[in-house]
């Protein structure tokens, strides 16, 4: 069996819910972190309510006028980490606000270049765990899923899983007799989600990343044009 004990992986939940309230949301990914903590990844579950994240689109935003921000503690992590899961509730068929405030945080570091001067998330993998109940799963996961990629996260198939109860007010994952952590199809893909990221990230670890022939951007910058056919267009 293959040892992924030398990866790192964060889960954010952007619930709505402070600690200590009960997040459903976190219900699930904790499958998808047992999961990987059975197999000797190091995990760590942030729940992005809990902390002071100011809104905006750079990395320190208290350079911008903003009295805290708590997002460049948490970057750190984000950037140890081989394996980013997003996990958010669905509100109104969307993912959440505090999910969107990620995502924009997120993007504020997409500038951020690597040793080959590639991207800064190129080498990593990105995968989606949302919640609710009503419909929106696969959309939510498109969004965020659309996003994580934009930014240079490697997305493996099957990168999202969810549970949804029947359409309208009604149980919650967690909530008793809602079916939810008994339910095949959500086990099933939650359980493919966390392998299938798993592998590609000791893949993408282990070959160290994706190649940089056409993707580096120092090397662009530099003049290099990676046999584009109209070189002279600067």
């Amino acid at each position: 069996m293959a040892d992924y004990s030398d990866l790192k992986a964060v889960f954010i939940n952007c619930t709505l819910k402070k600690s200590p309230d009960v997040s459903n949301t976190e219900g699930l990914m904790k499958v998808s972190q047992a999961i990987m903590d059975k197999q000797g990844v190091a995990t760590q579950m942030i729940r992005l309510v809990d902390h002071d994240i100011a809104h905006g689109v750079y990395p320190d935003m208290t350079e911008h006028g903003w009295d805290s921000d708590d997002w460049p503690d948490i970057w750190v992590h984000v950037k140890a980490a081989d394996i980013l899961v997003v996990g958010t509730p669905i509100w109104l068929g969307e993912e959440s606000s505090v999910a969107r405030m990620l995502i924009e945080r997120l993007y504020a570091q997409s500038g951020d270049m690597n040793e080959k001067g590639q991207y800064g998330y190129y080498g990593k993998a990105g995968g989606c765990i949302v919640t609710g109940n009503e419909d929106g799963i696969k959309h939510v996961a498109m969004s965020v899923l659309y996003a994580l990629q934009h930014v240079g996260y490697t997305i493996p198939p099957q990168a999202d899983a969810g549970w949804i109860g029947e359409a309208g007010p009604g149980p919650s994952y967690l909530d008793p007799y809602s079916g939810g952590p008994q339910n095949d199809f959500t086990q099933r893909n939650t359980t493919f989600m966390s392998w299938n990221l798993m592998h590609l990230a000791a893949l993408l670890k282990r070959s160290g990343g994706l190649p940089a022939e056409g993707n580096s951007r120092r090397a662009w910058d530099d003049g290099a044009r990676f046999d584009h056919p109209n070189p002279e267009y600067r």
